[in-house]
């Protein structure tokens, strides 16, 4: 059996010691074994990536961007490879996999542009003949912590950036499925990136905490759930690291009485079951402002969801496929189950969901739950499955009310045709990322993703112009050379321009 290692210095190490078994979702069965590193499998990391940080950090920038021009090339000519990869190891639909790598190749565009993106700030004459100047400096060695639910695009929200800003990086995949990382990331060796600039480490907590106190990481960048969030941004910035952890969330989508219902079902079904749900972007409630169109919503929703094709990666044809392993599914039934006990109305349920020749696969079916309260559990939690519950209120400030109340605030949108209305949730709203009538609002490449409240740790969101600050480190030069024209007596007070 197939064992993925680790991706230290430019070359694959596959140690002995303990692995753990990489399942295909769709099969439920055990397809490759992954090395789980520790704390020694780190340090060599770190000892390759500062070894190879002195170089790197004083190549110009456009030789890194060439890199990175070569790479963009490298992972559309290896599209197809990669999203099998993700596929049979996440379990998600090719179609849904290619989408993954584009968002990703998008953010390795924007790394392209690293000889603007490091252009300083300059003031001539800012004092009598002084000049003030800014430039921006890499870290050091940084590392990349990632989830399993975008094995390509987020570590590609990361390493590029941090890599054309003259860093070295040590990424930390999910163990769930590796297989893509490490293809990438050798990918960027063939490329022409130096060995140890990108090491990539397969491992658990061990791992983890190995990162978060070794004493030359300088920073870490994390996206996965809330309470492992809080822990990676706590224990980081105890260490003196710059940190931004992105966990949770709990998207909700306002539905107005004047909203276009069709445009509402249609995106609704691929912003709540697209990907089997495993995004922190998925639109998990609608909230409909009113019974009637709460009503008409519903009704709507039942024949769509009925039609949704469920199955594995390989058949374009299906809509979303597995869940990523056999107890996250058993969580999942757990929270339908929990909103049923608790009152509300299981309009269609997932839960006995099994594909025709994919009976052991980790599969649950589109649900839909209607009469949904905030006290509930499952509301409460972030299910991260195929499951779209409905909330029923009577007032949009209601509906604002209710999500500001939530402890997450990461993505959520509104569906009208009232400007005004639009307009009013757009500026009262307590969450990072906003959409109007558009039920994903992933910020492109050039901006920069992050939520508020609990769906953040630190102060920068990801990629984009806050990847760049997040990355480095200002420096400010005040410089005067000495000129026979002007001579100043000794001076004790703070110097001003007055």
């Amino acid at each position: 059996m197939q064992t993925i290692g680790h991706f230290i210095n430019g070359h694959t190490i596959t140690e002995d010691g303990q692995t753990q078994p990489i399942y295909n979702p769709s099969t439920g069965e055990v397809s490759k074994q992954v090395a789980l590193g520790g704390a020694k499998t780190i340090d060599e990391a770190v000892v390759a990536a500062k070894a190879a940080f002195p170089a790197w950090r004083k190549t110009p920038p456009m030789k890194r961007a060439r890199v990175m021009f070569k790479f963009k090339e490298l992972l559309e000519k290896n599209a197809d490879e990669i999203c099998r990869l993700i596929g049979e190891e996440h379990g998600k639909i090719s179609h849904d996999a290619a989408g993954e790598l584009q968002r990703g190749i998008e953010n390795v565009e924007y790394a392209c542009g690293a000889p603007e993106l490091l252009k300083g700030e300059h003031s001539r004459n800012a004092g009598p003949d002084i000049d003030s100047w800014s430039e921006f400096h890499p870290l050091g060695v940084v590392a990349g912590i990632t989830p399993f639910n975008f094995p390509v695009m987020v570590p590609l929200w990361m390493f590029p950036m941090a890599i054309v800003c003259g860093n070295t990086f040590i990424l930390k995949p999910s163990e769930r499925d590796p297989s893509a990382a490490m293809f990438i990331a050798k990918l960027m060796k063939e490329a022409g990136l130096p060995d140890g600039v990108l090491n990539v480490v397969n491992g658990g907590k061990e791992a983890v905490d190995a990162l978060l106190h070794h004493s030359d990481v300088e920073a870490i960048s994390f996206v996965g759930s809330t309470p492992i969030a809080e822990y990676i941004y706590t224990t980081a910035t105890a260490q003196g690291k710059r940190c931004q952890a992105l966990g949770g969330a709990k998207n909700h989508a306002i539905v107005m009485p004047d909203a276009d219902l069709d445009n509402v079902v249609t995106s609704l079904l691929g912003a709540a079951f697209g990907s089997s749900g495993e995004r922190c972007m998925a639109l998990s409630v609608a909230v409909a402002v009113g019974d009637d169109i709460a009503d008409k919503m519903v009704e709507a929703l039942q024949p769509a969801i009925q039609q949704l094709k469920l199955g594995a990666y390989s058949d374009k044809e299906n809509d979303f496929g597995p869940v990523i392993t056999g107890a996250h599914k058993s969580k999942i039934l757990e929270h339908i189950k929990s909103a049923t006990d608790q009152g509300a109305n299981v309009i269609i349920d997932g839960s006995g969901a099994a594909p025709t020749g994919h009976e052991q696969g980790f599969f649950v079916g589109p649900t839909l739950i209607d009469n949904v309260t905030k006290e509930m559990d499952s509301y409460e939690a972030e299910i991260f499955g195929p499951v779209l519950q409905v909330m029923r209120v009577q007032t949009m400030e209601e509906a604002i009310q209710l999500i500001n109340e939530h402890e997450y605030g990461n993505g959520t949108c509104i569906y009208t045709r009232d400007g005004e209305a639009a307009r009013y949730f757009v500026d009262n709203i307590q969450v990072g990322m906003v959409g109007v009538n558009i039920p994903l609002p992933v910020p492109v490449a050039s901006q920069s993703f992050g939520g508020w409240k609990r769906s953040l740790f630190g102060d920068l969101f990801m990629y984009g112009p806050d990847g760049v600050r997040f990355f480095t480190r200002r420096k400010t030069i005040t410089q005067r050379w000495p000129s026979a024209a002007i001579r100043e007596d000794k001076q004790f007070s703070m110097p001003t321009l007055g």
